[in-house]
């Protein structure tokens, strides 16, 4: 049985489809070309690392910058609850003390399974 219609298909789905400047990844949705200067050393470097890891160029920069946006989303997250905590202490005053806290967070740590402590004026 001729099976090299399968090998086609599968290269297929695994080929990167270029439509003028628009790429479509396999499970991705489309992504538009866009361009980076970087200074010969730092290119240099990344194509070293890009061999070591036998990966290219290009994806360990979609790998960095996809790291780095979900990191600073992240930050951002914190930022706004951390603002949205405080807005709420200053309306209700309720809060822990750093030693009800630290308490709490040690029975947990040693296993047990408790309630945090209620919060009060």
């Amino acid at each position: 049985m001729d099976t090299s219609w399968r090998w086609w298909l599968f290269s297929f789905r695994q080929a990167k489809v270029i439509t003028g400047n628009t790429f479509c990844y396999p499970e991705e949705t489309m992504a538009t070309a866009t361009s980076i200067k970087l200074d010969d050393d730092l290119k240099n470097r990344l194509q070293h690392l890009a061999e070591a890891r036998r990966r290219s160029a290009h994806w360990i920069m979609r790998e960095a910058i996809t790291q780095y946006v979900e990191r600073e989303e992240k930050r951002e997250a914190l930022l706004r609850d951390a603002q949205h905590a405080w807005e709420d202490y200053q309306k209700t005053g309720l809060h822990l003390t750093m030693e009800e806290a630290d308490e709490w967070l040690a029975q947990l740590e040693a296993g047990r399974d408790v309630e945090p402590p209620a919060c009060h004026k």
